[in-house]
């Protein structure tokens, strides 16, 4: 028998509900981790004034991005793009984060989606404090599980990217991207050390994947 999924909306909605703002502001990101591919960020703007009744019963699974499959992912992505008020979302290749390094372009990423989402009576963005050139924000722990405006941005960011990673399957065929939309895992790490890394690997990575026989040697003593 299928396990019932979790109806955790109401949850994150009376969240943001309770800072007291009708117009609230989430950002979040997918891909810090991944080897290959773009940091996607997105920020998304819900206005509680019209978040009622039938326009708030599609985000009832409403969560954290990683807590939900790929299924309901694409069904509140939907949802979430026909009920905020505006959505954002900034992308960094690859390059760019081997140039700039991955934390500053995740910040950066995380303030423009805010300002993109102004104005707003309520910003909040999941952990990080992002310095005094980001709009008033308060960085909220666990915020995607918790805040209903960074779960929407961390369903649009992760939906993005891996639609993105989808279509660099068929640009890059045999890495694989389809199936680990670039994390590290065995098959991906192999096929690296066989075939080198493609266009959107990163390579200011230190990972297993670029490292020499004699590094990997090394490595394990």
């Amino acid at each position: 028998m299928p396990q019932a999924k979790k109806r955790t909306g109401q949850k994150l909605l009376r969240f943001d509900r309770s800072t007291g703002g009708r117009f609230v502001a989430g950002a979040d990101e997918a891909g810090r981790g991944p080897l290959a591919g773009p940091l996607v960020v997105a920020g998304v703007l819900l206005d509680y004034a019209c978040l009622r009744d039938h326009r708030v019963r599609p985000l009832a699974l409403l969560n954290d991005s990683k807590q939900v499959d790929a299924g309901t992912r694409d069904e509140l992505y939907r949802a979430v793009v026909a009920c905020a008020e505006r959505i954002s979302v900034r992308v960094f290749p690859a390059a760019v984060i081997d140039r700039d390094g991955l934390h500053k372009c995740n910040l950066r990423g995380l303030r423009e989606a805010l300002w993109a989402c102004q104005p707003a009576d309520v910003s909040l963005v999941d952990g990080f404090k992002l310095g005094p050139t980001a709009p008033p924000h308060r960085a909220v722990v666990d915020g995607d599980c918790k805040s209903a405006a960074i779960a929407a941005a961390s369903i649009v960011a992760k939906v993005t990217r891996d639609r993105y990673m989808r279509t660099a399957d068929a640009l890059y065929p045999g890495y694989g991207f389809a199936s680990h939309v670039g994390y590290i895992t065995p098959g991906h790490t192999a096929i690296v050390r066989e075939r080198g890394p493609c266009e959107i690997h990163r390579r200011s990575w230190r990972a297993r994947a670029y490292l020499s026989e004699e590094e990997l040697a090394a490595a394990s003593l």
